[in-house]
């Protein structure tokens, strides 16, 4: 699994896929999840602007993200 820090929270589920290189656009990402390819603390998330915060788990494929806040 890996550990994803965020500077803010909460952050739009799209954008952590798009970022992180899951997919390799916001559209894609959009896509990915509409169609029930993305997993949230163990429940297929349809929503695109899903808010994330620290601690919760996203699942997609092979791809296994933690998140949490970065403290400064």
């Amino acid at each position: 699994m890996k550990e994803v820090e965020i500077s803010r929270e909460p952050i739009e589920l799209y954008k952590i896929l798009k970022f992180e290189g899951i997919a390799s656009s916001g559209a894609e990402a959009k896509l990915m999840i509409s169609n029930g390819k993305v997993v949230v603390n163990g429940n297929v998330e349809t929503r695109k602007r899903n808010k994330i915060k620290s601690g919760d788990i996203i699942e997609c494929g092979q791809y296994k993200l933690h998140i949490k806040v970065k403290l400064v």
